[in-house]
């Protein structure tokens, strides 16, 4: 276990210095020139010039790289060409209600999803309604049920507002709801799908059948031999389900007019502020491989072979 350990946190590291790499090179070869940015784009060369001196902009490819990895690494992301400040203190009111907006639709992916595609690969009457329920979810994009939802309960209803992150625990958990819901509809639809395959799948395994003829109740069954082993695809979905909540995030907060990471990336990319894009794009890949790292392992722990496969 420590050897199949240690080389997940190698190729975490790795993946991480790679993706830092590509990230900083294609915003090194996009159109468009910082130095005009912040000069407000009526500045003369030699205006330019000292820009480009002070930011550190005329200096090599490869040494502005290893520059900004090792401020990145202690801490330090740069600083903004639109706004003048740090990255990190841009980020910071952000970063918060990104995650909570995530997690929160985690749980409801993870907490529904899993609990319809037990209750349908169980009960057949509810599978076939389940089905066609889920066929609907995973066809619907996360703006159409942003606009769906902000029609009939923020609008129409009144239960929910239609606006910003909130303050505060339960501020929050109010304004969130509606968000995180459309951005879990489609994926609650894939892990129902998933679990309700997986779980099928081992129920048809033989050593089930066995302990169905030794008179185990089947509740025992499914909780010590059908779950246990389905959990391994619910969980790589899981790690997969992130990036897709990533990605999603954006539409999102910007349908809802949240202060979030993905709301900034686009606001951030439209103002060619570099130095933003680089620093919310890194954390978004990190969190996507760390994420996926988390998986590899709970898979390893949840089944023995898999670690004899990655150890080898």
């Amino acid at each position: 276990m420590a050897l199949f350990v240690a080389k997940r946190l190698v190729a975490l590291v790795l993946t991480l210095l790679v993706a830092s790499f590509l990230i900083y090179g294609s915003l090194y070869l996009a159109p468009g020139d910082p130095a005009t940015q912040l000069a407000g784009g009526r500045a003369t060369p030699e205006v330019l010039e000292q820009i480009r001196e002070r930011y550190q902009l005329d200096e090599p490819f490869l040494t502005r790289y290893w520059d900004w990895l090792t401020n990145v690494l202690q801490g330090d992301l740069g600083q903004s060409f639109v706004y003048r400040q740090d990255v990190s203190s841009l980020l910071a009111p952000r970063v918060g209600n990104t995650v909570f907006l995530v997690l929160y639709a985690a749980l409801l992916i993870l907490g529904v999803g899993v609990t319809l595609g037990l209750a349908s690969a169980l009960r057949r009457r509810v599978g076939s309604v389940v089905t066609a329920a889920t066929a609907i979810g995973m066809a619907t994009p996360a703006f159409v049920a942003a606009i769906v939802l902000i029609t009939v309960f923020a609008v129409n209803l009144g239960w929910f507002p239609v606006f910003g992150a909130g303050t505060g625990f339960l501020g929050r958990l109010w304004h969130l709801t509606l968000p995180a819901v459309a951005l879990a509809f489609a994926w609650v639809a894939y892990v129902t799908q998933i679990t309700k395959a997986s779980v099928r799948e081992e129920l048809s395994r033989e050593h089930v059948e066995t302990a169905r003829s030794r008179g185990i109740p089947p509740r025992l069954i499914v909780r010590r031999h059908v779950f246990r082993n389905a959990l391994i695809p619910i969980t790589t979905v899981a790690g997969l389900t992130v990036a897709g909540l990533i990605a999603g995030a954006v539409v999102v907060e910007q349908a809802f007019g949240i202060s979030g990471l993905g709301s900034f990336l686009v606001q951030a990319a439209s103002q060619k502020d570099f130095a933003v894009v680089q620093a919310i794009a890194l954390l978004l890949v990190a969190t996507f491989v760390i994420a996926n790292a988390i998986v590899d392992l709970l898979n390893g722990l949840l089944d023995p072979r898999l670690r004899l496969t990655g150890s080898g």
